[in-house]
């Protein structure tokens, strides 16, 4: 392997290069090539996006492990963005999902593949595709099949899993549809506002020059790509580091956070573009700004208006960087995907700090996992650890048979307090342990995809060796996290000696960054080289014996003296631009039907007359609108649905009304479909 100080200069002697064009005939088609530079080759590009939201109430959310934070209705939908690059030249092809959610898991990785092959035959593969979720901290949970993170959201959610597969797949079929020639386009900047680190003890461990790469304490990079077709941008992509966690655990409705806001505010100033914010090695990067302690703020002490404002920021950067971006300097795509057994995978000294071979060891999260991550959470994150609290089912599938750990795992994890056996627990290991790191490349721009949550010098560390390895410059390197699979996180040898948050929940042990850095830099010299080995074969489904802990919901029945559909609050008649007009229905459970997909109402709708009708002003995922759901007076069966609207001041003057759609269960579990409308509202 090269020395650190080697791959330093190889960074600072590379410089970017642009190549320039009339035009390029592409597959017989000539095509205008336009923007600051024209592409050195000819790509096909095309992008898609798809709603994958799940059930909205009733369901546990994902990203606190909040027993306590279970859906109560919609703040906004989310969505999967794909984009397909192409070699026009060979066929070789990407393709490039970023999904709005917590965590790609197992499940969301296997069943597309095969839905995929069903659909496309090997023109997707394992090779050559990418899920990465933004890590966004208000979405659906129980979409696992691992039982660590099924229990911590309250039970699997076969439906909110089957509707984030749907819009995965509906967001594929459109990029799919739409390939045609055009140019990539790679930008950079830089923000300094919109990321903290949360984990600082740890990061001053590591060895000066890594520190020194980042001296703000945090990675600013923004790297952004844009995909044009007949002179037209389709889509953007834009990386940056930042947790999704703006929206505390004190949020209870489903919808975006920081990024999936970032994206909304493109794709609003132009319909046409697909625009994704991606995340990197976000594993110590936090979005409250003030870092105070199970108390999260900054840069106000509002949490909804930290979401709009880290997104905004994260959006004018992304713009920045697209400003300035130039066609590749050269073309070609290449990919390269391979599973490890990350229970107990050998690793060579030349990759661990002190120069001896190491292991990783089976699953094991430490007792610092159970402190939570202080900065973004008013509460404990791990509620099933209350001192007397048992978790019944839990201790069925065999919790209560903790296996203890060989002498050589407890080695490997020292100096962990370890807590819970993942990888050893009955009647099988609680989170998948045989999981896929992945090699992108596309032109100037490389992506090294690993399925955990990465802090920044451990994603520097990966970085400079693939960097060195292709000859690429390090600005062009990306860690891609929460790719393909979740394991949670990786910190270097010398963070995880601090056992903060992201050490105790570093399951593989203190040598899994190392583990990857053999990995990837093997991989990389591969790709180098012009080969690749195989993949290898992909874990078992394991949606057999899933749990749930909140059970099904009766039918439904109205609230006692009302009718479904029926308004049941006051609404106003008229109402000022800046003002919020609300309205509540006698509703159903709204998780009886997942409203998802083109063509559908959604769950409600705010409506202007037009002289002859009524028409949609602002859907279900306008930022401007939301909805929350109650069971009123303690009822098991009835429900109410409010729907708040904040006139936006833009609103043009006239006569506008709200729409409830919604789908009751009768006792034999049928579905009738309602709807409840409010009187008009004049707006001025």
């Amino acid at each position: 392997m090269s020395d650190i100080s080697r791959r330093s200069l190889l960074q600072a002697a590379a410089v970017g290069a642009t190549a320039t064009a009339a035009a390029a005939t592409i597959g017989g088609v000539a095509v205008s090539q336009t923007g600051p530079a024209a592409a050195a080759t000819g790509y096909l590009v095309g992008a898609g996006k798809g709603d994958m939201t799940g059930a909205i109430a009733g369901q546990g959310m994902m990203g606190y492990s909040d027993a306590e934070q279970v859906a109560k209705g919609l703040l906004g939908r989310t969505w999967a963005r794909a984009y397909v690059i192409a070699d026009a030249a060979t066929g070789k092809r990407v393709l490039f999902i970023t999904a709005d959610i917590a965590c790609i898991f197992t499940s969301h990785h296997n069943l597309l593949l095969a839905e995929l092959a069903k659909r496309y035959g090997d023109t997707y593969n394992v090779h050559n595709v990418n899920i990465n979720a933004t890590h966004n901290h208000n979405s659906c949970g129980g979409t696992s099949w691992d039982y660590a993170y099924v229990l911590a959201a309250m039970g699997h959610r076969s439906n909110s899993l089957k509707a984030e597969l749907a819009g995965l797949l509906d967001a594929v079929d459109e990029a799919h549809r739409t390939l045609g020639p055009g140019t990539v386009e790679l930008g950079h900047d830089e923000l300094h506002n919109a990321s903290a680190n949360r984990s600082m003890p740890a990061f001053k461990l590591n060895a000066a020059e890594d520190r020194r790469h980042f001296p703000e304490n945090i990675d600013p990079q923004v790297t952004a790509l844009r995909l044009r077709r007949g002179g037209q941008t389709i889509g953007e992509i834009t990386w940056f580091a930042t947790h999704g966690t703006s929206l505390t655990d004190n949020n209870f409705q489903i919808g975006p956070d920081n990024k999936g806001y970032a994206s909304y505010l493109a794709e609003q100033r132009d319909a046409g573009v697909v625009a994704a914010h991606a995340q990197t090695n976000a594993g110590d990067m936090t979005p409250n700004l003030w870092l105070r302690k199970m108390n999260p703020g900054g840069p106000t002490e509002d949490h909804r208006t930290n979401r709009v404002l880290i997104g905004r920021r994260q959006d004018d950067a992304g713009q920045r960087a697209l400003s300035g971006a130039r066609a590749m300097s050269k073309g070609g795509v290449d990919t390269a995907t391979r599973y490890l057994n990350l229970d107990d995978l050998h690793i060579s000294g030349h990759y661990t700090p002190n120069g001896k071979s190491t292991r990783t060891s089976p699953a094991i999260m430490g007792m610092a996992a159970a402190a939570t991550s202080m900065e973004d959470n008013n509460r404990s994150q791990l509620a099933i650890l209350h001192e007397g609290m048992r978790n019944e089912l839990a201790m069925a599938l065999g919790a209560g048979k903790t296996p203890t750990p060989a002498q050589w795992m407890l080695d490997v994890q020292a100096p962990k307090a370890d807590l819970f056996p993942l990888g050893l627990l009955p009647p099988r290991s609680w989170i998948e342990q045989r999981l896929p790191i992945q090699l992108i490349r596309i032109g100037d721009l490389a992506l090294a995809a690993m399925p955990s949550e990465t802090t920044i010098v451990a994603g520097l560390r990966i970085r400079r060796l693939v960097a060195d390895a292709l000859g690429m410059p390090l600005e062009n390197v990306l860690l891609q996290g929460y790719s393909n699979g979740y394991s949670q996180y990786t910190v270097t040898p010398e963070e995880y000696i601090a056992q903060q948050y992201e050490g105790g929940e570093s399951l593989f042990g203190r040598w899994t960054l190392c583990a990857y850095m053999q990995e990837f830099h093997s991989m990389a010299r591969s790709m180098a080289r012009g080969s690749r080995k195989p993949a290898g074969a992909r874990p078992a489904n394991r949606d057999d014996l899933q749990p749930d802990l909140l059970g099904g919901q009766p039918a439904d029945t109205p609230i006692p003296g009302r009718k479904f559909g029926q308004v049941v609050s006051k609404v106003p008649a008229s109402a000022k631009a800046g003002t919020t007009v609300s309205a509540s229905f006698c509703g159903a459970f709204p998780s009886n039907k997942i409203r998802r997909g083109k063509g559908t109402k959604g769950y409600f709708a705010v409506e202007r007359f037009t002289g002859t009708g009524w028409s949609v002003a602002f859907n279900d995922d306008h930022e401007s609108t939301e909805m929350t759901w109650v069971r009123p007076g303690g009822s098991a069966s009835a429900s109410k649905v409010t729907v708040s609207w904040h006139v936006p001041r833009n609103t043009p003057a006239g006569d506008y009304r709200i729409r409830y759609y919604g789908d009751v269960k009768s006792a034999s579990g049928a579905l009738r479909e309602i709807t409840g409308t409010t009187g008009r509202i004049k707006v001025s």
